[in-house]
């Protein structure tokens, strides 16, 4: 690879980080051509974005990014890095739990969600659990929702209860 190659390269790899809000480093050395064609088919179809990436030069975006802080995930760039990014925090940690059921990889170097640094592969089920901002809405609707169908409920229960007093009455 040229001096012009990588500067390139790194320019790409900081464009990519400079506009993710989420992103996971996993090591998928040792998946055959099937399992790492899979793994890009979970990836594809979960939205989320991945490509493997030298270490160096992905180090050497991050370090050009002033508005985000990686410093964290450094010591991660070691062996063989996948770099994933996504729209929603926990799509990447989904597609590696799922895939791990019949595979020993990928495994979680590190991820980056919103200036929140999380690194180890020990992280994987912290992240799969978080819940992305349309489920966090959701839950909060659901919240807000619930006293109101409480009390319809119970003025219709009411309104039911008058209507049978007044036809018992006739």
């Amino acid at each position: 690879m040229t001096k012009q190659d990588k500067a390139n390269m790194i320019d790409e790899l900081q464009a990519v980080l400079a506009e993710a809000k989420i992103i996971y480093l996993a090591d998928i050395d040792g998946l055959n051509a099937v399992n790492t064609t899979e793994l890009r088919r979970a990836c594809f179809k979960s939205n989320v974005s991945l490509r493997v990436v030298k270490n160096t030069l992905l180090k050497k975006a991050m370090e050009q990014i002033e508005d985000k802080n990686f410093e964290e995930l450094y010591g991660s760039l070691k062996g063989n890095t996948a770099l994933m990014t996504a729209e929603v925090g926990n799509a990447p940690a989904k597609v590696i739990d799922t895939f791990r059921k019949k595979s020993e990889k990928p495994i979680l170097k590190g991820a980056w969600i919103e200036d929140n640094t999380f690194v180890g592969d020990d992280k994987l089920p912290q992240l799969v659990a978080l819940k992305s901002r349309e489920e966090l809405i959701a839950d909060i609707i659901m919240l807000l929702q619930s006293p109101i169908k409480t009390v319809v409920s119970q003025l219709e229960n009411k309104d039911a209860a008058k209507a049978e007093e007044g036809a018992s009455e006739e």
